[in-house]
């Protein structure tokens, strides 16, 4: 479900005019997340580890109410939940787009996501299935490169507006402290620093639960 915005009594209704005009409308940071304690109760549990910070992405997401924002025809919509389109691996060195719908529950997203990724991995191409709404984010894992910074693929033409937001390669320092390296980028019609920034706070204290 979705609500419509009032734009007209919206406090960003200018922000949206001018950003939403632009080639480029997305803006985004990438900052260092400590995993260290989120590692150790995912694997006090036997889960994915992959699993268990995609659905603390997805708890941080639904949170902030304007990583929720959708554009449609010049309007804004309010979504009730979003979901993660994540790019799942394959032995054969090929991806494909998943739809893994959130569940507040872990234990119940965890069966969501495990089928789906069992669905992805055998299967071949890139979309294997239809994506009939945009209630969705972005989400990729780069296991391989400790990034500092990242760019995305994407069509200026086509109108897009969901988040994405990627994750490298996991390090461990001397300490035993285990960190790695979140992208965040984000449509600048729909939020400004102050969203993105809520959301890494919020998305950083749920990892340290």
């Amino acid at each position: 479900m979705k609500t419509l915005l009032d734009l007209e009594n919206w406090n960003r209704k200018e922000h949206f005019a001018h950003f939403k005009q632009m080639e480029e409308p997305f803006f985004g940071v990438t900052v260092e997340i400590d995993c260290t304690k989120a590692y150790q109760t995912a694997k006090s549990i036997n889960s994915s580890f992959f699993i268990f910070y995609l659905h603390k992405t997805l708890v941080a997401v639904n949170a902030i109410e304007n990583f929720r924002y959708r554009i449609s025809e010049n309007e804004i919509y309010i979504n009730d939940q979003i979901d993660a389109s994540a790019t799942i691996g394959r032995e054969d060195g090929t991806f494909g787009f998943s739809l893994i719908e959130y569940h507040p529950d872990f234990k119940t997203f965890e069966q969501i996501a495990l089928t789906e990724i069992e669905r992805i991995q055998n299967t071949s191409g890139l979309f294997t299935r239809s994506f009939d709404n945009d209630n969705l984010i972005h989400f990729s894992a780069i296991p391989w490169i400790n990034f500092s910074s990242i760019t995305h693929a994407r069509s200026f033409t086509y109108p897009d507006s969901c988040p994405k937001i990627s994750f490298g390669k996991m390090m461990v320092n001397e300490t035993g402290k285990k960190t790695m390296s979140m992208a965040v980028y984000v449509h600048h019609g729909l939020m400004d620093g102050i969203h993105v920034g809520q959301f890494i706070d919020t998305f950083q204290e749920l990892m340290n639960q």
